[in-house]
């Protein structure tokens, strides 16, 4: 890229080959320069991605400062306005000159280790959960299902993270709405940690390298309809929830997402609990046959700004 050389991998083989297999060598985060210059900084009908960026922000902080702000706090609103600004920056085509720093810890590094968790565990969950909405309102029936099962395992009770292993088609939708959203069509870079030969090519130490995570989510050796919303690929012919070796949202290896555990809670939870309290459908006058699932596409991969309406279930 440029005069930068770089692997890229792609394909669910050579995905895990390379981040599993050689897991040691593959295993160095690569410099960023864009990220670092970000975190350098100091600073009827509705669109749900305020309320909804406010409600998982929120989990976030209660983990890394033990409080909460309140929805309307004008600083927190601030600081959600910034991540959005800054992950639409981070795909934007840009060059920034490297100052790496040779510290391994300082207030700088602090700062922006807390950044780093808070953007990356609010924004990720929040596109997700906006993609499971837009999604249920695109396939009532998939949604009716989803009810249906919340109805007979949860009731009116608050949902728990122990209800999962008992609402496989629940489980299983979640899963489909990370594959088919493919929310980061790239991990973050990798760098080699020492000269490696991988599929007969030799690749130097310190080699940036890129794992398309897209290609391992809509690899179509792997995925029955690789290009379609189906929850039945989490499903097996008795109904029952079954894992996929290329799941892979979360990257995979020694430099996957360590907040892995608690996005998978938190969509649970969130997911779980609005679709027990409500119906999700499109505005008056729209069918959810026109609902636009194009994404929009930059780092991450979100919805397009669109209109819902909730009706509360009785």
């Amino acid at each position: 890229m440029g005069p930068k050389k770089v692997v890229v991998l792609s394909g669910y083989e050579t995905v895990k080959e390379a981040l599993v297999g050689y897991g040691n060598q593959f295993g160095e985060r690569s410099q960023v320069p864009i990220f670092e210059r970000i975190f350098n900084g100091k600073g009827n009908p509705f669109e749900i991605t305020t309320l909804m960026n406010a409600s998982v922000a929120n989990i976030i902080v209660s983990v890394l400062f033990g409080k909460r702000f309140e929805y309307q706090d004008p600083q927190f609103l601030r600081l959600l306005t910034l991540i959005g600004e800054n992950v639409k920056l981070a795909g934007s085509p840009r060059i920034v000159e490297k100052d790496a720093s040779a510290d391994y810890f300082s207030d700088e590094n602090l700062v922006a280790l807390v950044s780093n968790l808070f953007a990356a565990g609010t924004e990720t969950t929040v596109s997700t959960l906006r993609w499971g909405i837009l999604l249920m309102m695109r396939y009532p029936e998939v949604q009716k299902k989803v009810c249906d099962e919340i109805t007979k395992v949860v009731g009116l009770a608050q949902p728990r993270i122990a209800h999962r292993t008992q609402m496989p088609y629940t489980d299983a939708v979640i899963h489909e709405v990370q594959r088919f959203a493919n929310i980061l069509p790239t991990s973050l870079p990798h760098a080699t940690t020492t000269n490696v030969t991988f599929k007969n090519y030799y690749i130097p130490k310190g080699t940036e390298v890129i794992t398309l995570l897209t290609s391992v989510l809509q690899d179509p050796t792997q995925w029955e309809k690789p290009h379609t919303f189906n929850p039945e690929h989490f499903l097996n012919s008795k109904g029952k929830f079954v894992k996929r070796e290329a799941f892979m949202p979360f990257s995979v290896g020694n430099r996957k997402c360590v907040g892995e555990s608690l996005a998978r809670m938190e969509l649970f939870l969130f997911f779980t609990s609005l679709m027990q309290k409500f119906t999700f459908q499109p505005p008056h006058g729209v069918s959810h046959l026109d609902l636009d699932l194009t994404p929009d596409i930059g780092f991450m991969t979100r919805p397009m700004p669109h209109k819902i309406c909730a009706l509360l279930r009785v």
